[in-house]
């Protein structure tokens, strides 16, 4: 029955997230730019979907997939500067910036936990502070290389309007400084809160999995 409840929310974050990609390639503002923000949670989403059954994550690292991916569909659609809840947050406040990025980038760290949890079932790590650093280094690895990534996309020939939505620096010239580390920071704080949960769900994803069903 427990893996049942677990399929079925699984499925109910896969049904949610394939419809906020419908709505996302629906007229976005500049469709280049969407394909460039899009593409890595596509991806993604490809991989685990592929993987499921010989892979099975704990729900709480398909919640956090699931809302990394919608968050990246917000942002491709709108592109991640004209996202419009932070546009009225960036004039109610009288921002310099639309801080959606900012924010897209803190929660990229909640990716800490589906890290850790590649990291426990894959390696001898366990706990304590080598899973710690790792799985916070491979975030922030993560984030250094989109970053990059979005640098080389400046050096490409013709690049224009979309190249400029995709860097998203708005003017800041230490914005992917800022964007590695709110996903540092991010990850850190996901580690800390959540780390007590995903070790019992962790458990029990084990137990499961070695239970014999009932006839």
């Amino acid at each position: 029955m427990e893996v049942n409840n677990g399929t079925k929310v699984n499925f109910s974050l896969f049904v949610i997230v394939i419809i906020f990609f419908i709505w996302s390639v629906y007229k976005p503002a500049e469709f280049l730019t969407w394909v460039a923000e899009v593409s890595p949670a596509v991806v993604v989403l490809i991989i685990v979907i592929a993987t499921y059954k010989r892979f099975r994550f704990t729900t709480l690292s398909y919640f956090i997939i699931a809302l990394l991916s919608i968050l990246t569909f917000i942002g491709g659609h709108y592109t991640y500067e004209e996202v419009p809840l932070f546009n009225w947050i960036k004039d109610e406040f009288h921002l310099n910036r639309n801080d959606y990025d900012r924010f897209g980038h803190f929660l990229k760290g909640l990716g800490v936990i589906v890290v850790r949890e590649i990291v426990i079932r894959n390696t001898p790590l366990t706990k304590g502070t080598w899973l710690f650093g790792i799985s916070t280094s491979i975030v922030l690895a993560v984030a250094a290389l989109y970053e990059i990534i979005e640098w080389l996309s400046t050096k490409l020939p013709n690049a224009g309007h979309a190249t400029k939505n995709f860097l998203g620096m708005q003017g800041d010239r230490w914005d992917a400084q800022w964007d590695m580390s709110f996903a540092l920071v991010g990850s850190i704080l996901s580690y800390l809160v959540f780390s007590n949960l995903h070790n019992k769900l962790l458990i029990k994803l084990q137990h499961l999995s070695v239970v014999p069903k009932k006839s």
